[in-house]
Parts: structure tokens; C-alpha cells; sequence
């Protein structure tokens, strides 16, 4: 189990960093056109727009591109609790990326990605969460001294 989490956090956490860079270098001329444009989209519905705050397009790619790779980073490479911090600030992430698909309207082969980063983050966080609590709660080895069992308690 301990080598399928290891895997997936290495896979994801790959991920999310060269999508990141992806967000922050001109990787060709159409590609970063394309992402431009949807940044610009996405600046427009975003969340806190409702309480006055609308980010610059290319602020917000550019933010977005450095927590996804510092994120992607640190799930790969950072300490436990780093890891299970990173891993939930991604799920936010993908929580507002599929928001912002959402509110735009778009079709439903643009929410695949997002959905499925989302799947796949959330079910290493709750296989992290079920392996530590497995550590934790320890059934007793020996029987305590003094305890008396009665049949029919």
C-alpha cells in the first residue's frame, strides 16, 4: 500500500509542478496564447469577484503556476506534514478550477482533467489520513491487569 501511495504521490505531484511551469514559461506561442485566454476567462468569474476583488489575468496564471509547482514540489519531496498540506491546497486548487469551468459554461470535455486530478487527490489524502489514523489507534497486546470481563457486557 505504502508503494501505490509513494507512486501516486510521485505521479501527481510531477504533475502538478510541470503544469505549473507550464503556466509560468512560454512554452510555444499558441499554447501560451490559449492559456492567456483562459486566464483571462478565469479572472472573470472568479470567486472574491463578489466582494469587489478581480485579479489581473497574468497575475493570477502567474500565481497559479507557482503554487501548483511549489505544491507539486513539496508533495513529492517535502516532509509528511508539507505533503498533506500541498495535497490539500491542490484539492482547493482543482475545487476552483472546476468552479471556474462551471460558471463558464464549458463542455464537459474541458472538466476531465480537473475531475480527475480532483479523484485522484482526493483519495490520496484519504489514504494518507486512513494510514496515519492506522498508526495511531493500536488494539492492546496484552490484557490489563486487573480488568475483570464479565460474559454479557
Amino acid at each position: 500500500m505504502a508503494l501505490v501511495l509513494g507512486t501516486l504521490r510521485l505521479l501527481l505531484g510531477l504533475f502538478f509542478a510541470l503544469t505549473g511551469a507550464a503556466k509560468l514559461l512560454q512554452v510555444s506561442a499558441p499554447v501560451s496564447q490559449q492559456m492567456r485566454a483562459l486566464f483571462e476567462q478565469f479572472a472573470e468569474v472568479f470567486p472574491l469577484k463578489l466582494v469587489g476583488y478581480q485579479p489581473d489575468p497574468r497575475n493570477y496564471q502567474t500565481a497559479v503556476g507557482w503554487l501548483e509547482v511549489l505544491a507539486g514540489l513539496l508533495l513529492v519531496v517535502g516532509p509528511p506534514s508539507l505533503q498533506v498540506i500541498s495535497n490539500q491546497f491542490l484539492i482547493l486548487l482543482m475545487m476552483g478550477a472546476i468552479f471556474n469551468l462551471v460558471v463558464l459554461k464549458e463542455s464537459l470535455r474541458t472538466y476531465i482533467p480537473a475531475v480527475v486530478c480532483l479523484g485522484l487527490l482526493l483519495l490520496l489524502d484519504t489514504c494518507q489520513f486512513l494510514a496515519r489514523t492506522k498508526r495511531v489507534v493500536r488494539r492492546p497486546s496484552k490484557k490489563i491487569p486487573g480488568a475483570v470481563w464479565k460474559s454479557g457486557d
